[in-house]
């Protein structure tokens, strides 16, 4: 079986703009990247389903001369599913244009303050140290039933506890 190169060509060339327009910040330009990705997948099917045959149907032709169906039903799977992401970012879009003027996808407010932290090496008010370093859904442990026992330091202090519950 050979491969046509030209469709293998236009497979590469079709994910690699659709990956490249789906990282724009723009609604507009990420709807053009899924639609080539989707295209890109139509053509992917068509050079993994072999050379082109007669139609699949049975006591028509030969059974060795008939194409694979399968892929083709695949293609229109395809079809459907990009054509619903499509409405889907579409209206997404339009509700973005109709709020803010413009379809760009802005900062979320949390994420920048976590980048912010990050950059001046700070941790966040909720997080316990002494606590193991995991933190439950509201931002702080609830104590557990079974403390373990802290024996004081030579200072008379606590001595501190590591993340495994093991004194330092």
């Amino acid at each position: 079986m050979s491969t046509n190169l030209v469709l293998v060509a236009v497979v590469g060339v079709l994910f690699a703009a659709g990956v490249y327009l789906l990282l724009e910040r723009s609604l507009t330009r990420v709807l053009v990247g899924v639609i080539l990705i989707g295209n890109g997948v139509n053509a992917l099917f068509l050079v993994a389903s072999g050379p082109a045959g007669r139609a699949p149907i049975v006591g028509l032709n030969d059974v060795d001369d008939m194409s694979d169906p399968l892929p083709q039903a695949m293609v229109l799977t395809a079809i459907v599913i990009t054509l619903g992401v499509t409405a889907f970012l579409l209206a997404m879009a339009y509700r973005a244009g109709q709020l803010n003027g413009n379809d760009d996808v802005q900062d979320d407010v949390e994420d920048a303050s976590i980048r912010r932290r990050a950059e001046r090496d700070e941790v966040s008010s909720s997080y316990d140290d002494s606590a193991g370093g995991t933190m439950d859904e509201e931002g702080a442990d609830e104590p557990s039933v079974l403390q373990p026992v802290v024996q004081p330091g030579p200072d008379g202090e606590p001595a501190p506890v590591g993340p495994e519950g093991e004194q330092r």
